[in-house]
């Protein structure tokens, strides 16, 4: 079991310092670094008052109500709306005071990051048994970047085994939404369970600063002090409540995403990447040639997110249509 504590924490979309790596490289560039929805909710725009005034608790209220029924949310648990949710990383440990930290496999760096901040001892467990040894642990489910996904019974099973011990278990969904049945949230409340929901990427907004925990009512409690009252800002309540009202727009969604990965697959296929695995949102590919790929694809204004710790690999977001997935087939021709 690793330490992961000292790894480098580099994430996708620095558009920006890319750009400046790459000042030749053709523009506007496609960015399928990030794993976010390329085509993004068509919201109307947000009422002057959503940024004149301060939102309501009655407004944030019913946001919260419109995430929680369509999580498929248990009715004694609690939905928490946060400005995003790399804020709820970067709270929890404040809120769960714990010495050591487990996160199942290779995973999203941010979790490991946070709590070593906080003073946890991190490590990352190679199976379900291991996290035991915890006394918060951490599973990213389905997981970036691999897309592993574990089962409803085998979570349950594991937080009601470390909830005996008065210890912790953190799920991290953001990647779960176009995944039906999949998630937790219908079996919560659990003692010591606590799940992440992320608005950003399956309504291709990430500006906006959105997230969610689905939690017992007393920790959602103490969340809800910490985040202290105007935490979410007007706009995100007002698309919020528009989009999560927009079942159709989800189910469309998910049925294009369906379509455009399996052409991605074929794209990858093409350039001899082999698949490891990946979700609705992303792939994850391996080539030999990892590195040398990123930088063509770089030069062609394409960026793709690569991983340090795993040199042969590769995260490709789902282009959208037939111009992106024309200059990525462009660009991989090399």
């Amino acid at each position: 079991m690793a330490n992961p504590c000292d790894a480098p924490h580099y994430h996708g979309g620095s558009l920006s310092a890319a750009t400046k790596k790459y000042p030749d490289a053709p523009k506007p560039w496609l960015d399928l670094s990030t794993g976010i929805n390329c085509v993004a909710y068509p919201f109307a725009a947000p009422s002057r008052d959503a940024y004149a005034r301060l939102p309501e608790r009655e407004g944030i209220a019913a946001l919260e109500a419109a995430a929680a029924r369509c999580f498929g949310l248990g009715e004694r648990a609690a939905c928490v709306a946060a400005p995003g949710t790399q804020a709820l990383l970067q709270t929890l440990p404040r809120l769960i005071p714990a010495q050591k930290v487990g996160v199942f496999g290779f995973a999203y760096a941010e979790h490991a990051r946070c709590w070593a901040l906080n003073g946890a001892e991190v490590f990352i467990a190679d199976t379900l048994d291991d996290l035991l040894a915890a006394e918060v642990a951490v599973i990213v489910n389905p997981n970036n970047p691999d897309g592993r996904l574990l089962g409803g019974d085998a979570l349950r099973d594991l937080a009601q085994r470390l909830s005996t011990q008065g210890k912790w278990l953190i799920v991290d969904e953001a990647f779960v939404d176009f995944l039906p049945g999949a998630s937790l949230a219908s079996m919560l409340p659990l003692p010591g369970v606590i799940v992440l929901r992320s608005f950003g990427k399956v309504f291709g907004l990430a500006g906006l600063r959105l997230g969610f925990t689905l939690a017992p009512e007393p920790f959602a409690r103490r969340l809800r002090q910490t985040l202290g009252p105007w935490a979410v800002s007007g706009a995100a309540v007002e698309i919020g409540l528009q989009a999560y009202g927009d079942v159709d727009w989800v189910r469309q969604s998910a049925a294009r995403l369906a379509r455009e990965g399996e052409t991605l697959d074929a794209v990858l296929r093409e350039a001899g990447c082999a698949p490891v695995g990946g979700t609705p949102l992303f792939r994850l590919v391996r080539h030999d040639k990892a590195p040398d790929i990123f930088e063509s694809l770089c030069r062609a204004g394409v960026l793709v997110r690569p991983f340090a710790e795993k040199p042969d690999w590769l995260r490709f977001g789902i282009p959208h249509g037939d111009e992106q997935f024309d200059r990525l087939r462009g660009a991989l021709a090399f």
